[in-house]
């Protein structure tokens, strides 16, 4: 795992004093993302930055790395990933003729490229199998190719310059940079208010989010998007038990090969049923003992109040886990303070690089990574497992499902709102907007084939699957992603690997739902696992801290933002409005999100242009 970046500007020769200072500004903001050592290469109108965590081949994966002929560098490679099945990749090149100096995955990248990709790129990139972003500079044809894993598990953003391209792991590896102004659009105001992915654009006017599944390639002749990988239908024909069957080959192949790695690695345990199949299908291909961490607040299991989304705490059955599959297990106890330590969310902020959403949430994730990033170097994650089995409740109510809309955005996205100027909200007009991202990603839906096709409601939730597979998903994986390389832990995620969604996006719902309960499918397929509580227990979502400290405090610092009128949201609020939702009950992602996005503007100097 690691950061990269670099700049490409097809009118400039970019090894002089200037640009090198400027590329190496940008390698320092992914110091994070690659604390074990860093390089940079330049020639010409290119320049790469590489920060690296050395997972595999700890000597000899160094970056960036290129590829020789004739004694010049043909290819030149900066990788962010892990690519899984690189030690078969490798057997067949040196099949074909391939000669590698070093054990490591990059290099395999550079050798897949040469040998299928010398025509087309997708060629190359369709035989991996991981999460990867990564760029790949071709001397001779001075073309530069962004690629990004099919999922969206690692991140890679670009910047299209008057002459060229930056890009960078980071958008702050991208604002490092001169040639990038930091101005928040209205565009930009509308991805922070809404929770669905815009694959068109991110919160920094003029910034773009590599697509997941994507390559972007650029010439002297301008910018291109190609599309290597999207769902399709399966025409899927196994009937229910082997369905299971093959679900759970999948599981334990893919986990086995996540396993890989010559640096610790352990698993994220919260007592639901993704992460314990997950924790025990590793105990049982493990070569030894399998480390497990869980999140825990201070007094939370003993004085837990049931609400909507969390009917139970995950202490009782983590523990339960941990003793059936013989973890070493650590539970990672927070208190309110730490939550709300300004230090704390300045650090979760300057991690996502976005304003915060998710509020306790993200700041928890942060510090329990902290915590975690003390004993391993590598962890497994649970993570896409509700998206792809349906396990959130808004697959299973009819009323949402039927909707004509996204069904997880119930009224209108972003509590927030309600806190902004009236003015704003209607220039905004986020119904029309949320509206727009709808219909498009329908058309994007595959169509179903088989006597499946003639079911209204097998149509509808194949449109379901899609949209959190496609737009739920990928600001959850982000958020991983960021929040754990904000410490240089990679987060790895078996439920993503692409096989095993297309199989199960490929199985009609009446097998993920066979038995009228969330996530049928895996149920079944791991049940033999895990204590039969696990097994049965219903769905509860991350874990939210209950005390009434935290919101104590929350309110007193959303308080002070109302009555400083210089602050830097302060032109997007509404006084009446923003009091209202001060005092409103149940209205804390609100204030967490207001806060954030003053903390956002002021942090990142971000000018406003709405």
């Amino acid at each position: 795992m690691c950061g990269i970046c670099g700049w490409i500007d097809f009118d400039r020769d970019l090894d002089g004093p200037a640009a090198r200072r400027e590329l190496a500004d940008m390698t320092a903001t992914m110091d994070h993302r690659g604390p074990d050592e860093g390089g940079t290469w330049i020639d010409g109108p290119a320049a790469l930055g590489h920060r690296r965590l050395a997972i595999i081949d700890i000597e000899g994966g160094r970056q960036p790395m290129t590829l020789q002929e004739d004694g010049r560098p043909a290819l030149v490679l900066v990788y962010s990933g892990e690519t899984y099945n690189y030690r078969e990749l490798r057997q067949r090149l040196a099949a074909l003729g391939h000669r590698f100096d070093t054990s490591s995955d990059t290099e395999v990248m550079l050798h897949a490229h040469r040998e299928w990709g010398r025509q087309d790129p997708c060629s190359a990139v369709s035989e991996l199998n991981g999460m990867f972003a990564y760029a790949l500079w071709d001397t001779a044809k001075r073309e530069l190719l962004l690629i990004r894993d099919r999922l969206g598990i690692k991140p890679l953003y670009y910047y299209p310059t008057k002459h060229g391209v930056l890009f960078g792991s980071e958008p702050k590896a991208i604002l490092a940079n001169s040639l990038a102004e930091r101005a928040m659009d209205a565009d930009g105001l509308r991805r922070t208010l809404c929770s669905i992915a815009d694959p068109h654009n991110t919160v920094f006017r003029g910034m773009r989010e590599v697509r997941p599944g994507h390559i972007v390639r650029v010439t002297r002749e301008g910018i291109q998007q190609i599309s290597y990988w999207q769902l399709t239908d399966s025409g899927h024909t196994d009937d229910m038990p082997t369905t299971v069957r093959r679900v759970r080959e999948l599981l334990e192949d893919t986990i086995q090969r996540q396993l890989i790695a010559d640096v610790s690695v352990c698993t994220l345990l919260s007592g639901g049923l993704d992460s314990s199949a997950m924790t025990a299908l590793a105990g049982r291909v493990s070569d030894e003992r399998i480390r497990s961490f869980a999140l825990d607040f201070v007094g939370y299991t003993d004085n837990f109040t049931p609400g909507p989304g969390r009917p139970t705490p995950d202490g009782p059955y983590v523990q339960e886990v941990a003793k059936f599959v013989g973890t070493d297990h650590m539970d990672i106890t927070l208190s309110a303070g730490e939550l709300i330590d300004p230090n704390v969310r300045a650090a979760t902020l300057h991690a996502r690089d976005l304003p915060l959403t998710l509020g306790d949430l993200d700041s928890s994730l942060y510090l329990l990574f902290q915590a975690v990033r003390q004993y391993s170097t590598v962890v497994l994650s649970g993570e896409s497992a509700d998206e792809l089995f349906g396990g959130y409740r808004f697959f299973h109510d009819p009323a949402l499902v039927q909707a004509d809309r996204f069904p997880w955005i119930e009224v209108s996205d972003g509590i927030a709102l309600q806190s902004l100027d009236p003015g704003l909200v209607e220039k905004l007009d986020l119904p029309s907007y949320l509206d727009g991202q709808y219909r498009t990603a329908l058309e994007e839906v595959p169509a179903l084939t088989g006597p499946a096709s003639a079911d209204p409601h097998e149509r509808r939730m194949r449109e379901v699957c899609y949209l959190f597979l496609t737009r739920y998903l990928p600001p959850l994986l982000d958020r991983k992603d960021r929040l754990s390389m904000a410490f240089g832990l990679e987060l790895r995620v078996p439920y993503c690997d692409h096989r095993l969604v297309e199989y199960v996006f490929g199985a009609p719902w009446a097998h993920k739902n066979f038995d009228g309960r969330e996530k049928s499918l895996l149920r079944a397929a791991v049940a033999d696992l895990l204590p039969q509580s696990v097994v049965q227990r219903v769905k509860s979502a991350y874990p939210a801290i209950q005390d009434p400290t935290y919101d104590r405090m929350l309110r007193t610092r959303f308080t002070a933002l109302l009555n400083d009128r210089d602050a830097a949201v302060a032109p997007l609020l509404s006084v009446d409005g923003s009091r209202a939702l001060l005092n409103a009950n149940d209205n804390l992602r609100g204030v967490e999100h207001i806060l954030s996005l003053q903390d956002f503007l002021t942090d990142y100097n971000v000018s406003l242009a709405v």
